[in-house]
């Protein structure tokens, strides 16, 4: 087994409680990064195998954030989305869960953050 890298990394900007980005949707700027990430990668949407996501309130989002930002990004409804919802550290946990996935023999290219 090679070893496991990152090959894409964007984020979205940086808000505050109320401010510019009170109107959109939390999965519509999960989508926007990793639409970016994949094509500052090269990695084609459709080799993706899995999607997770952290995202510490969920509410009012409807179900499935991970996949609805997996959708609105263009990857496929066959890749699977898992949702992580730790108040402290979804994102970082994510991250891990990709790792093990890898490594495991499970997936081999997993998008992951939150």
């Amino acid at each position: 087994m090679s070893g496991i890298v990152i090959v894409g990394a964007k984020r979205t900007a940086i808000g505050s409680f109320l401010g510019q980005f009170t109107g959109v949707p939390t999965p519509t700027l999960g989508a926007t990064a990793i639409k970016a990430a994949l094509e500052q990668s090269g990695i084609p949407a459709a080799d993706v195998s899995e999607v997770i996501m952290g995202c510490v309130l969920p509410a009012n989002l409807g179900q499935a954030p991970a996949r609805q930002a997996s959708l609105a990004a263009g990857l496929p409804k066959s890749s699977g989305c898992t949702t992580i919802t730790k108040v402290c550290g979804s994102g970082m946990t994510a991250i891990m869960l990709a790792h093990v996935l890898i490594k495991a023999g499970s997936a081999s290219i997993v998008v992951a953050g939150g």
